[in-house]
Order: C-alpha cells, then structure tokens, then sequence
C-alpha cells in the first residue's frame, strides 16, 4: 500500500528544526477536487508547490486545519488565495467552525485537544491526518487538557486505520502500535511523576529531572509546559 493508492500526497515544508523535524508536512487527499490538510508556514516555495499539487489533483475543495500553531497555519491566506478563494475549515476562526463529529468533505473529525485547545484530528476512509497529536517520530508536548488528548488517542486507536499522516515526520505504517506507544508514553511519565510527587517532591525543576530526565536541552522548555498538563489532570482526578 502506498499514500498514491490511498489516494493521499504530501508536500513538506522546508522549515526543519527541533519541533518541526525535517518539516511541516501538508496532505492533500482525494482528487477532482483534492482537500488540503495544515497549509504549513508561508514560504513561497511552499506554496508554490502546494498549488501546483492540488492544480495536478483537479484543484482544491478546500483546507483543513488541524490547529492554528503558525507553523501549521500561517500560509492559509496566501494558499487560499492562489486556489481561488476556497472554504477554510478549523476548530476556530475559520469559514466553516468544526466540532468534534463533524465532516468536511471526505474528511471526519476528531477533537484531540492537547497541544493545542482547537487540535482536531481528520480521518479520510483509512487515514487520519493527526498535526501535532501524533507525529511520525518521538513525542509531541501537551499544553493542557491531557484527558481529553488521551481520550482522542484512544478514540483514533479504536478505528481501523492503514496509515497516520503526521504534521511532522514520516507516514506511520502501523498506527495502532504508535497509538499505544502514544498512550504508553504518557502513562509512564505520570508514573514517573507520581512517583515523585509521592516522596515529598514538589520542586518543578525537580520534578522534571525525576520524570523527563531524558528530554533534550533543545525542548526542555516545552516538557515543563507537558509537566503542568499531567499536574493539572492529577489535580482533576483528585490524586495530587
């Protein structure tokens, strides 16, 4: 099976770094006409090869974002305006307000908040398009609302699906295995973290280096961000 077959091509940005790996990756899915995913940063030669992709598909339905991080979002405007002023379609903010349940063309949505408050999920017959709620490689950092980005988690690991599209990295082959690894992760961590909590540590530097010991330098920041997200569901379930 390939992305072809599936009827899903994507064009990754050429803006690399910690938090984007080797870029933001931008799906376009279906053809006559094709639905674009995370339209990515506003890079002419991004869009450019956006458009001539969709132009090879039989042009745009519309674009779907899976959350508003600039990296994801910030070529909306630009993209929709080479492509004749398509439907945008977003959690907030957008031509057409999605909720969880709803659908815009091919594509179903799943809210999955976590590391963002508006990050949706959309899945196309057997592929979800995950943004920053499942990447191709490593973790993702949760800004708050962790039930509920379980929940999601759970919810995308319930469907039968081929492939995982992600907003930075490659395509994941075997989606259940990265969505129980997913799981897994988090669960670990606030193993770790209970642990902590539990021998009198309360100290936020301290309890980083006793639960994401392992987090590079690069995105410590962010596993502190994560840290006050597991604080805040402890908190929620009574159990700090």
């Amino acid at each position: 099976m390939s992305l072809e077959e599936l009827g899903i091509a994507r064009v990754r940005a050429p803006n690399p770094g910690p938090l984007t790996l080797t870029g933001t990756n931008t799906w376009l899915v279906g053809r006559d006409p094709a639905w674009i995913v995370d339209p990515g940063p506003a890079l002419d030669a991004h869009l450019d090869a956006v458009a001539a992709a969709a132009a090879a598909r039989g042009g745009a339905g519309g674009i779907a974002l899976t959350h508003d991080h600039a990296d994801h979002a910030e070529a909306t405007a630009a993209l929709r305006e080479r492509l004749g002023g398509v439907p945008v379609a977003a959690a907030r903010g957008a031509d057409v307000v999605l909720g969880d349940g709803d659908a815009f063309g091919p594509l179903a949505v799943i809210a999955i908040p976590g590391h963002a408050d508006d990050h949706l999920a959309f899945v196309a017959g057997r592929a979800a398009f995950t943004g920053d709620a499942v990447l191709g490689e490593g973790s993702v950092f949760v800004s708050g609302q962790l039930r509920a980005y379980l929940d999601g988690l759970r919810r995308l690991r319930a469907l039968e699906l081929t492939v995982i599209c992600p907003g930075h990295g490659d395509e994941v082959w075997e989606p259940a295995a990265k969505l129980d690894q997913y799981v897994a992760h988090r669960l670990e961590r606030e193993r770790k973290l209970v642990a902590a909590l539990d021998a009198g540590v309360r100290d936020e530097d301290a309890l980083l280096v006793a639960a994401w010991d392992d987090a590079p330098a690069a995105v410590r920041g962010f596993a502190a961000v994560t840290l006050r997200a597991h604080l805040e569901k402890l908190r929620e379930e009574g159990r700090c």
